[in-house]
């Protein structure tokens, strides 16, 4: 059995569905479909049940989802040991603004137990790429916040957090318990340089990007600050550390931010998928991946 064959397997048995797992693995539906049919001619068992609406795991199925699994842990443990004792494993991850905060320690100290020769790289970028480079090919991984465009990429969804308007304190809105996008609809918002991912800027634009007259911003910091100096009205996640002088109203009409992880969706290494499966473990609770 190839381990390409069983990455194959594995990712038609978590989604039970041959057209979903096509899309996650980058690959049209009917070589997908000829390389499960050759892997069951292989062992002589039928591993799944097919249906118009999806496929379900026979008893064999999901005896081979089990052992598959474990087989291609093994296999990436030992592709990073050997590279490890070559002195080539390295890793390189993506934040953006209040990611590395929110899941960094929790993340970093599971992942330098199971890979302690591994180096790992941080790049911070600007909050006009998402993806922190990982498109450009800048990091293997990015610890960023959702939404934005996901072609090619696929993504785990740590942890959602609400969001909310971030004010002055002395903002006459300030005190309330709550708001709507409406409430604001006649404050200058911050605005992102041209370029920014169009998904990403009409979220944190609250939905209007259009008619934003706020100054131009990179970074949290700048946003702000931004707010703090100008009035400037915008968006961050409940919880997120603000200075002196700042506080936030939760939207009622918002939907929450999304902390991810993302790849490349085609051929992640063995470093990538380790790193997804321990972020996986680290909150148990999380969001299936997407692609």
């Amino acid at each position: 059995m190839e381990l390409r064959v069983l990455r194959y397997f594995v990712t038609v048995a978590e989604e039970l569905h041959f057209g979903r797992a096509a899309t996650r693995l980058q690959m049209t539906q009917p070589p997908l479909s000829r390389a499960i049919r050759q892997l069951e001619a292989d062992l002589g068992c039928v591993l799944l049940d097919r249906s118009p609406a999806g496929v379900a795991l026979t008893a064999a199925g999901s005896v081979l989802l089990d052992e598959a699994r474990t087989l291609l842990a093994r296999a990436d443990q030992a592709r990073l040991r050997v590279a490890a004792a070559a002195g080539t494993a390295t890793l390189t991850v993506g934040t953006l603004a209040d990611s590395a905060e929110q899941a960094g320690t929790r993340l970093a100290a599971a992942y330098r137990a199971r890979h302690p020769h591994v180096r790992v790289r941080v790049r911070e970028a600007d909050l006009t790429d998402p993806t922190t480079g990982l498109r450009a090919g800048l990091v293997d991984v990015a610890l960023t916040r959702a939404p934005f465009d996901t072609t090619g990429l696929a993504t785990h969804v740590l942890r959602s957090d609400p969001v909310g308007a971030v004010l002055r304190a002395d903002d006459p809105l300030a005190g309330r318990d709550g708001l709507r996008l409406g409430d604001l609809a006649d404050r200058p918002w911050f605005r992102f340089p041209d370029g920014t991912d169009p998904v990403w800027a009409a979220f944190w634009s609250g939905r209007h990007a259009a008619r934003r007259t706020g100054p131009v911003v990179r970074t949290a910091h700048e946003c702000l600050q931004s707010v703090l100096w100008s009035g400037t009205v915008g968006l961050v996640p409940l919880g997120h550390p603000l200075p002196e002088g700042l506080t936030t109203v939760p939207l009622a009409d918002m939907p929450p931010s999304h902390l991810v992880i993302a790849w490349a969706g085609t051929g992640p290494g063995p470093l990538v998928r380790s790193f997804v499966r321990v972020a996986a473990a680290a909150w148990p609770s999380a969001g299936a991946a997407t692609a």
